[in-house]
């Protein structure tokens, strides 16, 4: 039996990266989800809800980004 290292090192960095990108955009939803809530934002208000509504629309597409990933992964896992 043999193993292949450079490509276990592959699988091994693209996973890594993966899951770095799914953290940061979760995070980025879970951000723009509470500013456009009204939390305060270190003594700047935001005016209009303009603003509101592109941080919904971000916090959304950061979410289908994560859900995307999520399910392309279950996809490779079951056979179909």
């Amino acid at each position: 039996m043999d193993i292949e290292w450079g490509t276990l090192g592959g699988v091994f960095g693209v996973s890594l990266g993966i899951t770095v990108v799914v953290v940061v955009m979760f995070s980025l939803g879970i951000a723009a989800w509470a500013r456009a809530a009204g939390e305060p934002h270190r003594g700047r208000a935001l005016p209009g809800r303009g603003r509101e509504k592109w941080a919904v629309a971000v916090a959304a597409v950061c979410f289908a980004a994560c859900l995307a990933v999520a399910g392309y992964g279950i996809d490779l896992i079951i056979p179909g």
